[in-house]
């Protein structure tokens, strides 16, 4: 075996994952939006739970891409976690339709029909609006291109003919249980290596239509990869929040369960597949018809895995609500005060595998940040009723400790998304990242007014100075507005902008700054009949200025959310 073919063998993988990853990305930025809105819409029970999962990942090519999109639902708590789980199983079906291209592409040589795709792929990259669909055929053309050269490297390589890879697999006993968890070991362990079930998958394909690895250990390198995937999923969510590590666990149990049952009934089950297929699995190399045999292994694999999936799904699907309580009691940490830490939970793990749910994850994020934000405004309403020293100094070294962690949210959020923004995107996804960015940054200078308000609080009890029953008032009745467009904001992030109306934040924003006006007026009537001194009238209008300063930010949120911006008076 010459190094050429070896490394040619290592780009025809290369070139196969390459196609894949790119044409998962491209239908993700084609329908990523509408197919998060079906996930979200079409889960009403287990069983359309299942269909939906099966068809987001069937669309994507990803079931990584809708488990991410799942997980993230659950955060948000738009799903439960047994509706999630529905869909992981779903994913698990879905995922099986790259099996079947693959063994397409290993059945027929399609390498020469790929050059025209490549062509007419370079076109429509070109024009604006269809450049996605170019992208798509990019990556289609360049998975079956792979897939060619795989299948011609395989051929070429001779491995039914190589005595000392005959030599290597003789060691193992065919018959032995013992060999199928070895071989089950090694799918587990090559699919965490190379990151690529796909790879393995198509490696599997060319041991065993070459004749030198029997189906059976070849269908134990299948389970294998099943089970790797999804141990590499667990070890990427040790570091993200509780839903996602209980997700990836449910995932990995179903998996595991799977294979647990298949081996007690190994042999039947492959042979009951082999039948469906039309494959005889007692034909050797000497009898005639071996080479017609042999090219139907590739959908003897692709069939295994569908079937496996679709009996291990039919099984577990009545036993969701034990798995759930089995996911919830094994991922069961501990009750921890996490918002007086600073922790981002939905990116904390790096990048998704694509852009478009990469933005999906920070969107999340923002949303997250906003809510404490408002938190903080809570603690600063109640600081102004504060009398108790101890309290007092208490409840301000929280609002400066979030003062803090506003800040590094800001940092961190914005930083994350410059490293999206470096990958191929769709106009609407650059769009989105330009509001994002903006969002934050209004975000952040609520927190900064929040701390100015606590600030101006805490200069009034170091100078003993206190304010008229009528300046609590008005500062109450301006706080009760402030937090009303707080309010307002948050359902502008949380929910789809076609549903909402920005008006309504508009028109708190009006009330606020009438409010200011009128009360600025009055603060100067009052210093001047002796009502209060100067300066405690001062540290007054300072707490509704920065409550009107809070109120321009709130609407420089809902502008970027919405797209929108408010009308000029």
């Amino acid at each position: 075996m010459s190094i050429l073919v070896v490394f040619k063998l290592i780009g025809s993988l290369a070139l196969l994952m390459y196609g894949m990853k790119s044409m998962s990305e491209s239908l993700q930025k084609m329908a990523g939006s509408q197919l998060r809105h079906v996930l979200g819409a079409m889960t009403t029970n287990r069983f359309t739970g299942v269909l939906t999962g099966t068809f987001v990942t069937a669309a994507v090519q990803s079931s990584t891409a809708t488990t991410v999109m799942t997980v993230s639902f659950v955060n948000a708590g738009l799903l439960t976690l047994a509706q999630a789980i529905s869909v992981i199983m779903g994913a698990n079906i879905g995922t099986t339709l790259t099996a079947w291209i693959m063994s397409l592409g290993f059945s027929f040589n399609i390498a020469d029909v790929v050059y025209p795709a490549f062509f007419i792929a370079i076109l429509l990259i070109y024009s604006k609006k269809k450049r996605y669909i170019g992208d798509f055929l990019f990556g289609i053309a360049f998975m079956f291109l792979g897939l060619g050269t795989l299948r011609q490297t395989g051929i070429d390589m001779h491995l039914g003919e190589n005595q000392a890879v005959l030599a290597f697999f003789s060691n193992f006993d065919p018959d032995s249980f013992l060999t199928t968890i070895i071989f089950l070991f090694i799918g587990g362990v090559l699919t965490m290596a190379v990151q690529s079930s796909a790879a393995v998958m198509a490696i599997t394909m060319i041991l065993c239509s070459s004749g030198v690895l029997p189906i059976y250990q070849g269908i134990a390198l299948v389970m294998g990869e099943n089970l790797g995937t999804t141990v590499t999923s667990n070890i990427a969510a040790m570091t993200a929040n509780t839903q996602a590590r209980r997700a990836a666990f449910a995932h990995m149990f179903f998996n595991l369960f799977g294979i647990v049952w298949i081996l007690c009934i190994f042999k039947p089950f492959i042979n009951m597949v082999c039948g469906f297929v039309g494959y005889d699995e007692t034909l050797t190399k000497e009898m005639p018809g071996f080479l017609e045999n042999a090219a139907k292994l590739s959908f003897v694999l692709a069939a295994f895995h569908t079937c496996f999936n679709l009996a291990n799904t039919f099984i577990l699907i009545w036993f969701i609500p034990q798995i759930e309580r089995i996911v919830c009691k094994v991922i069961n940490p501990k009750m921890t005060e996490e918002e007086e830490d600073f922790r981002l939970h939905f990116i904390r793990g790096g990048l998704m595998k694509t852009p478009e749910l990469s933005v999906l994850e920070a969107q999340k994020e923002i949303t997250l940040f906003a809510e404490r934000i408002q938190r903080m405004f809570g603690m600063v309403r109640d600081l102004l009723e504060e009398k108790d020293e101890t309290s007092f100094v208490k409840l301000y070294s929280r609002i400066e400790k979030y003062e803090g962690i506003s800040d590094n949210m800001e940092i961190e959020i914005a930083k994350y998304l410059d490293e999206v923004s470096d990958a191929h995107l769709s106009d609407d996804t650059k769009a989105k990242i330009r509001a994002m960015l903006r969002e934050i940054s209004e975000i952040e200078s609520i927190g900064d007014a929040c701390y100015n308000i606590a600030r101006c609080i805490n200069r009034r009890i170091r100078e003993k100075e206190d304010f008229t029953a009528d300046q609590y008032e008005h500062m109450h009745q301006m706080m009760e507005l402030t937090n009303e467009a707080l309010t307002q904001m948050n359902i502008a992030l949380a929910g789809r902008k076609e549903h909402l109306d920005a008006n309504r934040s508009f028109n708190i924003e009006n009330e606020i700054n009438n409010y200011r006006n009128q009360l600025k007026s009055q603060n100067i009537s009052d210093v001047n009949d002796h009502k209060y001194t100067y300066g405690i009238g001062t540290m007054y209008m300072d707490i509704i200025s920065e409550c009107e300063k809070l109120g321009d930010y709130v609407v420089n949120v809902v502008e970027a959310r919405m797209g929108t911006r408010q009308k000029d008076a």
